[in-house]
């Protein structure tokens, strides 16, 4: 992304929250594929007869986005930021509401690379959700960290802008965070 389209959006969410509602629907065009990159994260664990689709999932992300009263995005990263996590709620939503239509549904996405193991390993995103919730709950800082580069797909760099703090907090927060994620997600007590 160029500095001037980053520059566009920033100048469009300060109008967005500055209560011009048809600012939002001109940052859209902007961030769209970012979005769509993002959304297509999400579902490349997603079983192979997932009926949610990137468009849709952008799209409901954007529904949520516009009722959101207290949301304020400052600049694209934190924007990113938020319709990420939107998205990953509306998925868990989602196999929440697949697993109670299905007792034996579980919803699998996969954990690689992102955060740092050192093999492909599936996990069930119900049980991933709950795991980051306890952590948020531990260090509400890290679980943000872990929405925002996991989910979000945001680099250092741009996680240090979206949450406020300085890049090499950002990575020891998420160092740590992986660690404590990987020894909840595979201690067989646990799982």
């Amino acid at each position: 992304m160029d500095n001037g389209s980053s520059k566009m959006i920033t100048q469009a969410l300060a109008k967005w929250n500055d209560g011009d509602e048809s600012a939002l629907r001109s940052v859209m065009p902007l961030v769209y594929d970012e979005l769509k990159k993002v959304a297509h994260h999400y579902l490349r664990g997603e079983r192979a007869d997932h009926t949610l689709q990137s468009t849709a999932l952008v799209h409901e992300a954007y529904l949520r986005l516009i009722d959101q009263e207290s949301f304020q995005p400052q600049n694209r990263a934190h924007f990113i930021a938020m319709a990420a996590r939107l998205m990953r709620e509306i998925l868990v939503d989602y196999a929440r509401q697949r697993r109670a239509a299905k007792r034996d549904y579980t919803c699998k996405i996969m954990l690689d690379e992102a955060l740092g193991l050192s093999q492909r390993r599936e996990f069930d995103l119900l049980a991933l959700d709950h795991a980051l919730g306890k952590l948020a709950q531990f260090d509400p800082r890290q679980g943000r960290i872990v929405e925002v580069r996991f989910f979000g797909g945001l680099s250092i760099e741009e996680t240090s802008r979206a949450l406020g703090i300085s890049s090499a907090t950002v990575k020891r927060e998420w160092a740590t965070a992986r660690a404590w994620l990987y020894r909840e997600m595979t201690d067989p007590a646990k799982v």
